[in-house]
């Protein structure tokens, strides 16, 4: 039934214009659309980000979008860091941490938020 449809993230936001600031501006998502003042669409590769109003923003204390960033993990943490983005850490299973960097083998990962407090992740992968 949707095996061959695609899917989007979905992020609440408080502050719309905060959050158009961050994803357009410092994460440089391309808006694909806006939805009147509280609703933005942005692409990121060949999928989408829909950012939209909520009194529940922030309140997901999991992963709402991952980036699979491969080669290029290292100059976006080096670019989100002199932006003075903060990066979480976590303490999981299997996993060592480097800095900001969570490694598990070949695979590196990081975790950081957006101004409502979603938790956002790139990986090398």
């Amino acid at each position: 039934m949707l095996a061959d449809r695609a899917a989007m993230a979905t992020i609440a936001v408080k502050n719309i214009d905060a959050a158009k600031k961050f994803y357009g501006g410092l994460l440089g998502l391309k808006k694909s659309n806006e939805m009147g003042d509280d609703v933005a669409t942005y692409e990121s590769g060949s999928s989408t980000i829909l950012v939209y109003k909520s009194e529940f923003a922030g309140t997901n204390k999991a992963t709402s979008a991952t980036w699979d960033v491969g080669d290029e993990f290292d100059a976006i943490v080096k670019t989100l860091k002199a932006e003075a983005v903060p990066f979480e850490h976590y303490d999981m299973p299997g996993m060592t941490r480097q800095g900001d960097i969570h490694v598990s083998g070949d695979f590196k990962g990081a975790w950081f938020k957006d101004p409502d407090g979603n938790i956002l992740h790139i990986n090398n992968q």
